[in-house]
């Protein structure tokens, strides 16, 4: 059942940044400025939002398998449209909109459905597994998207993708099936959750991770064309769009390995390690001059492993301390609350773009996830002695 889930998440998740891998051919053939660019990005985010909670508590109530079905359909009939008919801002937006709706029922169901299967001793590793997915996916989504471009146009490459997200609904429906043992919610919306500051203090460090994951994933394809070292490629579109897609493939990587180590030296050492990490990264990446290719690369390749280290144990120790039926609506209001700064941070990086260039523009995205760091603290502090024991943290952590 976790390669099913996966895989769905797997082909669906080619949606989420295959406008971000052809952002500068579409930006020059629409004419967008930096603000608009952003907010084409960010329409697909605000469906996400939209969506998320509703159909988190459908998977709550119900099952989440058929709700993961019906999402993943939506998402990629909205992005084919994207692909094929739209011609500026306005439909571009309302298309991404339509997307990210359906994407809502994907992913949060999913972890749900993760949760159901695994005990919470291993439910780090599986969950690192299931996040990884969605880092590998837009990974091969950035490689995918530009590669076909680059040859046949970029509504190609969007509705090439698109297809294939297409077969993630017939996919989970049909080999995927639910627990016999999984723990039904017939109550509604535990408004308990807005006051249990564990789980609040765990929404808080989602959106330092999201406000510069999002941010940066947006916007990496287009830092790298501006550098001397990709500028000199001969194709430097292509060349951005592979190193991207394979910065993101190796956050799989990172997923897997944070997930893993979780399990086995705590949750919140290696969610700070991972943030302080990233967070200097992206400031070095703004405050260097890079002329060497291979230098360039490795750099990058590294920041993408630790950029997401701290999403599956973030998660994990949220399912942790939540009652287990209810693990659908707290993962949603999660991606809710901690989602909101990936909206922001892509618009506030292209207006720092246009006011000052990317030396103004990545730092905005560094400091959100050093904030972050603090906040792993309060996350410790609120979640207590026995939230400690679940998730084999002790007093030294």
């Amino acid at each position: 059942m976790l390669a099913v889930v996966s895989a769905t998440l797997l082909l669906s998740a080619l949606l989420w940044f295959n406008y971000s891998a052809v952002l500068p051919t579409v930006s020059d053939r629409w004419g967008l400025s930096g603000l608009q660019a952003g907010v084409v990005y960010g329409a697909f985010q605000a469906g996400y939002l939209l969506g998320v909670v509703p159909f988190g508590a459908l998977a709550d109530r119900y099952t989440p398998r058929p709700v993961i079905a019906v999402g993943a359909t939506v998402a990629a009939i909205g992005n084919l449209a994207f692909g094929a008919v739209a011609d500026g801002f306005l439909v571009g937006t309302a298309f991404r909109f339509l997307s990210g709706v359906g994407m809502a029922a994907v992913y949060v169901p999913g972890m749900r459905f993760v949760s159901e299967w695994f005990d919470p001793s291993d439910r780090g590793m599986a969950m690192g597994v299931y996040v990884g997915t969605f880092s590998i996916s837009s990974g091969l989504s950035f490689v995918l998207t530009s590669s076909i471009a680059t040859s046949a146009g970029w509504r190609t490459g969007i509705v090439v993708t698109s297809l294939l997200a297409l077969c993630a609904g017939p996919l989970v429906y049909l080999l995927g099936r639910d627990n016999p043992d999984r723990v039904s919610n017939d109550g509604g919306f535990d408004r308990s959750l807005l006051t249990d500051w564990s789980f609040l203090a765990g929404v808080g460090v989602y959106g330092a991770h999201n406000w510069e994951l999002y941010g940066i994933r947006n916007w990496l394809p287009a830092f790298l064309v501006s550098t001397a070292a990709v500028g000199a490629t001969a194709a430097p579109v292509a060349t951005a769009g592979l190193l991207a897609g394979l910065v993101t493939v190796v956050g799989g990587a990172g997923n897997l390995a944070g997930g893993w180590l979780s399990d086995r030296i705590g949750h919140f050492r290696v969610i700070a390690v991972a943030l302080a990490c990233s967070g200097v990264g992206t400031i070095v990446l703004a405050g260097l001059t890079w002329e060497s290719l291979a230098v360039l690369a490795a750099v990058v390749l590294g920041y993408g492993f630790v950029l997401t280290m701290d999403s599956a144990p973030t998660s994990t120790t949220i399912t942790l301390v939540v009652d287990d039926d209810q693990l659908g609506t707290a993962l949603s209001v999660q991606a809710f609350l901690g989602t909101l700064p990936g909206i922001v941070s892509p618009v506030l990086f292209g207006a720092a773009l246009d006011a000052g260039g990317y030396a103004l523009a990545m730092p905005t995205l560094g400091a959100g996830a050093l904030l972050g760091v603090g906040g792993v603290y309060l996350f410790w502090a609120a979640t207590g002695t026995r939230a400690r024991a679940e998730t084999n943290v002790d007093v030294a952590d």
